[in-house]
């Protein structure tokens, strides 16, 4: 499918979703039979114009989701209901929010009588049909947004909530710069980012943020190297291969951003990360030896900085981390929804999201009360004024 065709389908913020970074995953074998996560993507035309898609995998496992469905798995081996294949709607290995019914933005942007609607319906359709095809035990739709649960919803989806920690620019007008930031901090919190910052500066590197048509060829070994030694050193799966960097430096090198550190020249410690429109997402972090608050200082502070200059309304590091809060990143709902042919199973899912959401609810609750802002961030979450319905 030519790029321009698809890419015309996506956000203006979304980096995920852009056919260079999906086709990146595919060519370099990160996704595919090894991987157990093979392409079913579904596609709407309008005569020979696409109009519409969803990128979709048929996955014999659970592995790089994120939105975790271990124990549904578990349960229904001990039921003995066969829970593999499955059909995922998502980005593989990437937790961040983006959409995933794709509808031309002629279509979208007019609201239900344009023919969005219609065309998000039939996608659907087509995904239930490839699970009838495939013999998927489920349907599984990740970090899509607030906005398509209405579609998903009306096609037999179960919504569930999740939570992330995100950051989010001040709306009217927005922070200046790191200090500006700052100043919106109450006086504990904002010593603590200024000593954290003040600790990283103190051992002597050097610190550099470069896109990644500024990165060198050592910057590219050492950001794969990072992510090797960070799979490593957790006890992780190293879902990419190294060919996944090599074909992105080489395809999509203008949506890479990585903060990183140097001894002398060589580097000691980085981050990869992507960023579109008004966007930026962290990704890998990796390191050759610790160095106190290094961390923070290249995964949060420094991609921070990046996106208030940058003007951009959102920065999302990735999933889970309670220590993101006393950075200024707040607790911020996801979404997902899921779909399981077994009544049973079914069943018990639907139980389980609508227990799940008070208790992510009652998370959020507690979380914010520790933010760091004086006053509620831009974007935190706020309770929604139902739990996610129930589809039997």
């Amino acid at each position: 499918m030519p790029a321009a065709e698809w890419n015309a389908l996506v956000g203006a913020d979304d980096p995920f979703m852009e056919h260079a970074f999906l086709a990146a995953l595919e060519s370099s074998g990160s996704v595919g039979a090894r991987a157990g996560a093979v392409p079913r993507f579904v596609l709407a035309r309008d005569n020979t114009r696409l109009v519409g898609a969803v990128p979709l995998y048929l996955k014999t496992n659970s592995y790089g989701e994120f939105i975790f469905d271990w124990g549904w798995a578990n349960a229904a081996h001990r039921s003995g209901i066969r829970y593999y294949p499955k059909l995922v709607a998502a980005v593989p290995f990437t937790p961040a929010t983006g959409q995933r019914i794709l509808v031309a933005r002629d279509e979208a942007s007019g609201g239900a009588d344009n023919g969005a609607d219609d065309i998000a319906g039939r996608l659907l359709e087509g995904v239930r049909e490839v699970a009838t095809q495939e013999r998927a035990s489920s349907i599984h739709v990740l970090f899509c947004t607030e906005s398509e649960l209405p579609w998903l919803v009306a096609a037999g989806l179960t919504p569930r909530l999740s939570m992330q920690f995100h950051w989010h620019n001040r709306p009217a007008p927005p922070y200046r710069d790191f200090e500006d930031y700052l100043g919106a901090f109450k006086s504990r919190h904002r010593k603590q980012v200024r000593h954290e910052r003040a600790v990283a500066a103190g051992h002597g590197l050097g610190f550099e943020t470069r896109t990644g048509t500024e990165m060198t060829d050592l910057d590219w070994s050492a950001a794969r190297a990072f992510y090797e030694a960070n799979a490593a050193k957790h006890g992780g799966m190293e879902y990419l291969t190294p060919e996944f960097f090599e074909i992105i430096r080489a395809t999509y090198a203008h949506r890479v951003v990585a903060t990183l550190a140097y001894r002398g020249d060589t580097p000691v410690a980085g981050t990869f990360n992507f960023e579109k429109g008004r966007h930026v997402y962290g990704r890998y972090w990796g390191c050759q030896a610790e160095y106190s608050m290094l961390h923070f200082e290249l995964c949060y502070h420094r991609l921070i900085e990046r996106a208030i200059a940058r003007q951009a309304t959102r920065f999302e590091a990735g999933a889970q981390g309670e220590h993101k809060l006393k950075r200024g990143l707040v607790p911020s709902y996801t979404h997902s929804a899921h779909w399981v042919a077994h009544a049973g199973l079914a069943s018990a899912v639907n139980d389980f999201v609508v227990a799940e959401a008070d208790a992510v609810r009652a998370e959020v609750t507690a979380l914010s009360a520790e933010s760091p802002f004086h006053a509620p961030a831009a974007g935190a979450a706020a309770p929604p004024d139902d739990a996610p319905p129930r589809v039997g």
